[in-house]
């Protein structure tokens, strides 16, 4: 049997195709496609249509090269949604986290509901990004889309939706929104309540490892392929990712390395503390029934602005993928260790700004550091930086579970970056494992294989992955 994963990141998507061989995964990438947001006016989109169609792609290209591909799975980036007017239309497209209009929104949210309150039912990390913050945002500018809105889908819902024709939320997406109560797994009528936001929009939620529906016979037309079953898989791609980490040791954490750095552990229950709040952690759902408590950390999205800017200056022909250029680009940052100026990653001034290399120059010139001149000092400190915020999330994550972490584990694709594996286990003195890149495309594929009973539950994905990669441990040198 083959399984179909479609997994989108923040800047691209992947169709893999993986199956199951001998107790080891094996894992084809099919199709490869950018995903960008798109500015209309004043404000930035997710192309929504066009993603669509790429999963149409994905799909016409897995059947054809494979005949028994018998289901498929979508994970997708947090808290973004689109909604559906009564007759199943999509409102409008979906709105990009990224885009400025939930400027200031925390500050109008926390005096109709006291912060306190929403943390103690969510238990999530506030973010102006977050879902409730966005649909607050629509609700007091009077949203029009809003207005004729019957259902609210979370993004890989939404992929889910126009595939099966299901209505349904998963759980694992459902609770980055900051809608969900991390206890009982419903909804947060409370929240709901007190930020004066339409409670009738949310659905029923499911948990992964659910079939939610078949591909209906009109896409199996288009398509011209069998009507494969769709599973809810952990449809938020951390919650994938960490699927394949779930049996590990207690005392390691894990670090999932892409455009955005999630730091924590799987717990059985959410930590709901004031400390938890303050320390800004978040509890969001996992596989096979387990709490994410972790921070969610501004990750590798500062250094590929930076590349994809060199890139459109024509100083730089590379992508901003792990390549020769890039790994050249990480040996200049390397030979760039006497530079020691640092920016907080996690700064408002590096969510989106028109030019990041010049947020970077201005921040160091702001708190009178040296300005990085050459490309591997950017890199550096791009780098660096993300380390020292990795020990502080560290720091505060032992002092919130109570529990002294002795390795950290980096998965996905940030963690080829050898670098930043080094200066992290530097920084937090510990040791670090580095591996597998294709984290979420694992755990996205392997819970499937659960749904289609040809594994047997999710404490087999530990022996799966151990069979399956090689992975390498950087020692801390004490010289951070």
């Amino acid at each position: 049997m083959h399984y179909l994963g479609l997994d989108f990141g923040a800047g691209s998507g992947r169709a893999i195709v993986g199956s199951i061989e001998n107790n080891k995964i094996v894992l084809e990438e099919i199709h490869r496609f950018p995903n960008k947001p798109v500015k209309l006016g004043r404000h930035y989109y997710w192309n929504f249509p066009t993603l669509l169609e790429e999963i149409k792609s994905s799909i016409k290209l897995a059947t054809k090269k494979y005949d028994d591909v018998v289901s498929l799975a979508v994970d997708t980036w947090g808290v973004d949604f689109g909604l559906l007017d009564k007759q199943g239309n999509l409102a409008g497209l979906p709105y990009c986290y990224r885009d400025n209009r939930t400027a200031g929104i925390l500050d109008k949210a926390f005096q109709l509901m006291p912060k306190e309150k929403i943390y103690a039912q969510a238990g999530i990390q506030f973010m102006e990004i977050n879902s409730a913050f966005q649909l607050l945002t629509m609700t007091l500018e009077k949203s029009e889309p809003l207005s004729i809105a019957k259902h609210l889908l979370f993004t890989p819902d939404l992929f889910n939706y126009f595939l099966t024709g299901e209505i349904k939320n998963e759980y694992t997406i459902s609770s980055t929104s900051n809608f969900l109560n991390a206890k009982t797994k419903t909804w947060c009528d409370q929240t709901f309540e007190g930020l004066k936001l339409p409670r009738d929009l949310m659905n029923e939620v499911v948990f992964p490892g659910t079939v939610i529906g078949k591909l209906t016979p009109s896409v199996c037309e288009e398509l011209n392929c069998p009507p494969l079953d769709v599973v809810c898989v952990g449809s938020h791609d951390t919650a994938s990712a960490a699927a394949i980490v779930l049996n590990a040791v207690e005392d390691a954490a894990f670090i999932s390395s892409g455009t955005w750095s999630i730091m924590g552990i799987s717990i059985p229950e959410p930590i709901l503390t004031r400390e938890a709040m303050e320390s800004n952690f978040t509890n969001e759902g996992g596989v096979n029934n387990t709490i994410r408590f972790m921070r969610n950390i501004t990750g590798l999205w500062i250094l590929q602005r930076v590349i994809q800017e060199w890139a459109e200056e024509r100083l730089e022909k590379e992508s901003p993928s792990i390549s020769s250029g890039y790994q050249s680009l990480m040996v200049d940052a390397q030979n760039s260790d006497g530079f020691k100026s640092l920016i907080d990653v996690d700064d408002p001034g590096f969510v989106n700004p028109p030019h990041m290399s010049k947020a970077i120059a201005a921040y160091c010139q702001k708190t009178n550091q040296a300005v990085p001149r050459t490309r591997g000092e950017f890199a550096r400190i791009i780098v660096a930086s993300l380390a020292k915020k990795y020990k502080e999330a560290l720091d505060a994550l032992e002092k919130c579970t109570h529990k002294k972490m002795k390795k950290i584990k980096i998965i996905g694709g940030g963690s080829q970056n050898q670098l930043l594996n080094q200066l992290t286990a530097d920084a937090c003195s510990l040791p670090v494992i580095a591996g597998p890149v294709e984290a979420t495309a694992i755990g996205n594929i392997l819970t499937q294989a659960i749904a289609m009973k040809e594994i047997d539950g999710f404490g087999k994905i530990k022996e799966i992955v151990a069979n399956s990669f090689e992975l390498r441990e950087f020692k801390p040198r004490g010289n951070y």
